[in-house]
């Protein structure tokens, strides 16, 4: 999928956005607790695309829903407390959404490639961006391609 993709055609069963390095100083739902532009654009895109779930991939505690209560954390990818695919396949097969389709990942190549070790079938709206620049640029596309206007 990317920005000019019809998504007319299907509704998607799971969203995966990125958590942030900014967050809240205390505990608090995930959905809350992530405070910088790019997850929060991230997080308006997905709520436009309106999926029948939303998870949240946190670079320490993996899939979160928005209402999983976690505490601060500064925990980037890659480092030893970071979330392995290993882990994020228990995480998916608890939670019994292995099978969902379509999935849209949205999010960096680092966050997609860890999505798609789930989902390998998964859209990525933001391959072929350059930067964060062009990924806000595409999520804003996205945005407003199914956000309602009022004329």
């Amino acid at each position: 999928m990317t920005a000019n993709d019809p998504h007319d055609c299907y509704r998607p069963e799971l969203i995966v956005i990125p958590c942030g390095s900014r967050k809240l100083d205390h505990r608090a739902p995930a959905g809350d607790l992530y405070t910088g532009s790019y997850h929060r654009a991230c997080r308006t895109t997905a709520d436009a695309l309106q999926p029948d779930r939303l998870l949240i991939l946190s670079a320490r505690h993996g899939l979160l829903d928005l209402d999983d209560v976690i505490d601060p954390y500064d925990t980037p990818h890659g480092t030893n407390n970071a979330i392995t695919p290993q882990t994020l396949l228990a995480q998916a097969t608890t939670r019994n959404i292995l099978h969902l389709d379509p999935v849209i990942a949205l999010g960096s190549a680092h966050h997609t490639s860890l999505v798609r070790t789930l989902w390998p079938y998964a859209h990525a709206p933001l391959t072929g961006t350059r930067g964060m620049g062009e990924q806000m640029a595409r999520l804003a596309q996205l945005r407003k391609k199914y956000i309602p206007q009022h004329t």
